[in-house]
């Protein structure tokens, strides 16, 4: 998605060559007419699938899947990585490891949320390593609901966590900017 490679060039900055910082724009302050054309890119890049239901991690991946949400006309849900006392105990749970924070934590969707009729789609703002998807794909397994499609903003491709995916589940995987390296401060898109 050109727009998209646009803004990462001109606002996304390289932090140690393995972090993208596009917190101006994607993950801290949002651009909701980006947004939009995200959304909209989505549903013509998953417009054969059946979705009923849009499934993300909290915290930056919610608002791309709410943007999202509105071109299926179905409702979002999102696994909590944080214990609530209004979470109960019924839940799908998965262990998680975050490449940004470097460390491990439970992510959980209460089981009256998610079932066998759903089809969903997985929408996250970041694919590195591919834990979180893996993680929201085995709450989705474990609900006996139907993995549709991945959705991913951004993919640092070089992190191989499309091909950790790939080698567990047979899915369609659509990120709108894949990045295939840093070079010295640069981002090298994917063709």
């Amino acid at each position: 998605m050109q727009l998209l490679k646009d803004r990462i060039l001109k606002d996304g900055r390289v932090i140690e060559n393995r972090i993208i910082k596009v917190d101006n724009f994607l993950n801290h302050q949002l651009d909701i007419e980006l947004f939009n054309e995200m959304g909209k890119e989505f549903k013509k890049r998953f417009v054969s699938k059946e979705i009923t239901k849009i499934l993300t991690v909290e915290t930056s991946g919610i608002a791309i899947a709410c943007i999202t949400a509105q071109y299926f006309n179905v409702p979002v849900l999102f696994a909590k990585k944080h214990e609530a006392a209004n979470l109960g105990t019924d839940v799908f749970e998965s262990d998680v490891y975050s490449f940004t924070k470097d460390k491990h934590s439970k992510i959980r969707v209460d089981k009256k949320f998610l079932d066998y009729q759903d089809k969903v789609l997985i929408i996250d703002d970041f694919l590195a390593l591919g834990n979180a998807v893996i993680g929201l794909a085995d709450i989705v397994n474990q609900a006996g609901a139907e993995l549709s499609g991945i959705g991913i903003v951004i993919e640092k491709g070089f992190q191989k966590g499309r091909k950790a995916i790939l080698d567990k589940l047979d899915v369609q995987i659509e990120s709108l900017a894949i990045i295939d390296s840093f070079e010295e401060g640069s981002i090298i898109f994917s063709e």
